[in-house]
């Protein structure tokens, strides 16, 4: 890099030298063509000499106007080739200054601060000779091993199953289907118009003409993707009634990394409203209520809280809650809303988002049951922005704790259960309830739809939305928000899908695979265990 710039920084000087000895070309044959032409030798027509009609001056004239107009478009023409020229080098030098600086901020930039390639080309080769393609890599163990997933035409079988938690499935995302109908069609490119150093021959069919190959011979493919260098496909091909295999390697390199913005964020002056539906469970507000004074109060005074709550039971336990928490912190600035109707979680939060008529606000769409930290709320405010983007974090639910910590006389304290451990709980990505956003954006996408009613169908509605918009969506598990296990019941008002729906959540959200084994062979365990103590005993006797 330090030679290229020392090249470019030699050139500089002469390429302004030669714009400079340009434009001084370019003025002197413009004085040189308006200059007035003397001539010494000739006389003025008129004073000395023969009389002249009126034919000689028209055509001397004429002559003069001839000459003119053939001069001046020489200098057009000249003009223009200079310009032509200037163009050339200011372009030259455009093209040397973005070397310069791709090569500081882009191209070649690498953790290990090596230097950087001095052409693309050479630098995508490079992730191919980098990546484990043509020789393996020397790994640790079993846990460095970078799988590939396999696919055909019709169906990709994968390990990482995704929101689906399908096996195998038909590419859902439009960019994955995307990507293997690319390779695909780019490997039979390969097949039936080989290079000259293509390792294959020429193969003829039964009538002596030339084997093509389509889609329908393409047998199975593998594809795997190192995060810093590329994605590598293993694609077959097998032409029919014939028993030779073609095999094709390809590799979509991936470039160097490149500056798209830099730019500050100032969250300090955002108000982030939470809005929390609610209806009867005044103890779960009650134990809210602590992790919001612990974290919105002590800690972040940026914060309203919007309470909806649904019906008159409670109600006046509600109101004490917060009037205990204005008076042990002088918290104030809070809102509560009732309304004296049937749960409608969508309906709550419609309400709690109008609620607010003091301006822009930044809105985050809360449960009682949700845990979150000081850490969560800046997440919030780096990741929503109004009129460009929407914030929907992952949350890590927690596990039944009577489950998770049976083996205890009493589970640990709350802040001793949030951690996030495949035995304590699991990110729950099919969850889209817990969202930062601000009001504007909440209005203009039209809010909640009031046609769904009962469970969980509102927030994939909204998220939905959102998807079919301009705004980005940030979907990301963050570490600072936990759901906490409660007991859930699912009515029987229900629709048969959101009953289903509510019912395989209950499950999930019981234990981890591991212990709900244990609890389906708990019988098998204590027979083997009352084995095992009786043969020791009976050891022990004889």
């Amino acid at each position: 890099m330090p030679r290229r710039g020392l090249i470019l920084q030699t050139r500089t000087p002469w390429l302004l030298l030669g714009l400079a000895l340009l434009c001084s070309l370019i003025l002197f044959l413009y004085l040189l063509e308006c200059a007035p032409q003397t001539d010494g030798n000739a006389s003025l027509p008129g004073i000395i000499g023969e009389n002249y009609g009126k034919e000689y001056y028209q055509a001397l004239l004429q002559e003069q106007e001839e000459h003119y107009q053939t001069r001046a478009t020489s200098l057009k023409r000249q003009i223009a080739q200079l310009k032509q020229e200037l163009q050339e080098m200011s372009e030259k030098m455009r093209f040397l200054q973005e070397r310069k600086n791709v090569g500081a901020n882009g191209i070649g930039y690498q953790g290990n601060k090596e230097q950087a390639p001095s052409d693309l080309l050479e630098f995508l080769h490079s992730q191919i000779d980098k990546a484990e393609v043509s020789i393996g890599a020397k790994l640790p163990s079993e846990y460095g091993v970078i799988p590939f997933e396999s696919f055909t035409l019709m169906k990709v079988f994968q390990l990482e199953m995704g929101l689906t938690r399908h096996p195998e499935e038909k590419p859902v995302r439009k960019d994955k289907r995307d990507e293997l109908v690319e390779v695909i069609e780019a490997g039979l490119e390969v097949i039936n118009n080989p290079d000259e150093d293509d390792e294959q021959e020429d193969e003829d069919g039964p009538l002596g003409e030339k084997l093509i190959f389509n889609k329908n011979g393409f047998i199975e493919g593998y594809y795997r993707t190192e995060k810093d260098k590329g994605t590598q496909y293993e694609l077959f091909f097998k032409k029919a009634d014939l028993m030779e295999y073609r095999h094709m390697t390809l590799f979509r390199p991936f470039g160097p990394l490149m500056k798209v913005k830099s730019e500050m964020i100032d969250i300090t002056r955002s108000v982030i409203n939470i809005i929390v539906p609610l209806a009867e469970r005044t103890e779960a507000l009650a134990q809210f209520m602590q992790n919001f004074r612990d974290v919105c109060i002590h800690q972040d005074k940026r914060i309203h809280l919007t309470v909806v709550y649904f019906g008159k039971e409670g109600l006046s336990k509600v109101k004490s809650i917060l009037e205990s928490v204005t008076s042990e912190s002088n918290f104030h600035n809070y809102t509560l809303v009732s309304l004296n109707e049937e749960f409608n979680r969508g309906r709550g939060l419609n309400v709690g988002a109008r609620a607010w008529d003091k301006g822009e606000v930044l809105m985050f769409f809360c449960d009682v049951d949700i845990y979150f930290s000081a850490e969560f709320l800046n997440s919030c405010g780096l990741n929503a922005e109004p009129g460009k983007k929407v914030f929907y974090p992952v949350v890590f639910s927690l596990y039944n704790p009577a489950v998770v910590y049976a083996n205890l006389d009493v589970p640990p304290p709350l802040e001793q259960q949030l951690v996030h451990k495949k035995d304590s709980g699991f990110w729950r990505d099919f969850g889209f309830g817990m969202t930062c956003q601000y009001q504007s954006d909440f209005l203009t996408i039209g809010g909640f739809d009031m046609e769904v009613k009962g469970w969980g169908g509102e927030d994939v509605h909204l998220y939905r939305k959102y998807l079919h918009s301009d705004l980005i969506v940030i979907r990301t598990p963050v570490p600072g928000l936990f759901h906490l296990w409660h007991e859930k019941r699912c009515a029987d008002e229900l629709t048969p899908e959101q009953y289903r729906m509510c019912i395989q959540s209950k499950a999930m959200n019981e234990a981890s695979h591991s212990h709900l084994g244990m609890l389906v062979f708990r019988e098998e365990i204590e027979t083997h265990l009352h084995k095992q103590a009786y043969r020791t005993n009976s050891e022990a006797v004889g």
